[in-house]
């Protein structure tokens, strides 16, 4: 009886343990951006759902595994100035609970599986995804991340390829303007979540010597720069209009609201209770406009059959 117990928390111990290493959390929250392009490109080419299912399918295994093989490496990669900061020293890279080789090997057979199975939906969803987790490895996590502050910028190429696989797993044209849209907001949306997480971790980034915008320029020029994005969000959102007027009213209202609070609660609140409050907003946006798009993108499909 005991010994089940043993290998029972055994089991759990290296399931966390791979969880922890491939960061199963940003694959889930990546996900949802890969079906809101797949399912947008479905309405925009009224293509049935089970038209396309094994491309849905090999899209939605290729895509864990890609995203799964960069957050691997990047841990890998990162383990010295995770040490040092409080949200990330507890990691197993860190901890040494695996071994850097199991690690290498893991990105490696992550990588070069994931990027196979997106080739089964289509070559450029494949070509998508090698680009993201190369651009992610090494722009962003070996380049960029220790030597700018615009390594966010760097990072966010790869951060926004999702519904560009999603978009290609289903049409091999990813110059309409509504994926283009959501790629670009995607890109942008990136800069004033990141910059709210380093206002608040402001201490831990400047211990491990991340020069990210807030630790290098100060908050208020985060500020400046937060707003210019902002605005940048506003202007992308009419993007949508070409493919409908309700995501575009969505997009347009999500993005001025987020604008309006940075501007406001710039001026009420002290900077950490603005970053936090911009913390949350930004995943409010992300997940009523993905879930808008996904939504309307569904049921678009399924009233047209």
């Amino acid at each position: 009886m005991r010994t089940e117990e043993n290998l029972t928390t055994q089991k759990q111990s290296l399931s966390k343990i791979l969880s922890q290493t491939i960061k199963t959390g940003i694959i889930k929250s990546n996900l949802i951006p890969m079906f809101a392009g797949l399912t947008l490109a479905l309405y925009t080419y009224q293509i049935g759902l089970f038209e396309k299912f094994s491309e849905m399918v090999f899209a939605l295994i290729g895509s864990i595994l890609v995203i799964g093989a960069a957050g691997a490496f990047n841990n890998m990669y990162d383990r010295d100035i995770d040490s040092l900061m409080e949200r990330t020293k507890n990691r197993p890279t860190v901890t040494g609970e695996i071994k850097p080789k199991t690690v290498l090997w893991l990105g490696i057979f992550m990588s070069v599986f994931g990027i196979a199975a997106l080739a089964f939906a289509t070559p450029l969803a494949a070509f998508l995804g090698f680009l993201g987790l190369f651009f992610y490895v090494v722009p962003y996590t070996m380049w960029s991340k220790r030597r700018t502050i615009y390594n966010t910028e760097i990072g966010s190429i790869s951060g926004a390829m999702p519904p560009l696989i999603g978009w290609a797993a289903i049409h091999p044209d990813i110059t309409h303007p509504a994926i283009l849209g959501l790629f670009v907001i995607t890109v942008i949306w990136q800069m004033p979540h990141f910059y709210a997480i380093a206002i608040r971790k402001h201490d831990e980034y400047k211990a491990a010597k991340v020069p990210m915008l807030p630790v290098v320029k100060g908050v208020k020029r985060t500020y400046i720069q937060t707003n210019i994005y902002l605005i940048m969000l506003i202007a992308i959102s009419f993007l949508f209009g070409s493919l409908s007027l309700g995501l575009m009213f969505v997009a347009l209202l999500l993005s001025v609201s987020w604008l309006m609070l940075s501007i406001f609660g710039y001026k009420q609140m002290d900077s950490e209770k603005w970053a936090k409050s911009m913390f949350v907003y930004s995943l409010f946006h992300m997940t009523v406009l993905f879930s808008t798009v996904i939504i309307y993108s569904l049921m678009g499909v399924i009233f047209h059959l």
